[in-house]
């Protein structure tokens, strides 16, 4: 069964590839959506996949790359909406 999760990451999470590090597990999972930096220095996370794969994706953000600190993930499930064909770093935010 498809979901959706939308992740909000706290801590040192800009200007330490988090971003990029989002998009490469993503990728490596099959797991569609986009990943943001908001202007108050957190990070915003939307994806969709099975659900399995989505809680390892989570983790993975958890973790974060190797410069990163990850202090707090706020984890919303949603409901499937199909609307991503693949997982983007989105530049909208500023």
């Amino acid at each position: 069964m498809l979901f959706r999760v939308h992740v909000i990451a706290s801590g040192r999470v800009q200007g330490v590839a988090y971003r990029y590090y989002a998009e490469r597990e993503a990728l490596e999972l099959a797991v569609t959506g986009w990943v943001k930096n908001l202007f108050d220095g957190r990070v915003e996370v939307v994806a969709e996949g099975e659900k399995t794969i989505l809680e390892q994706f989570i983790e993975r953000l958890r973790q974060g790359p190797r410069l990163a600190r990850v202090d707090r993930l706020e984890v919303s499930w949603e409901d499937h909406r199909g609307e991503f064909s693949d997982f983007r770093i989105s530049f909208s935010s500023f």
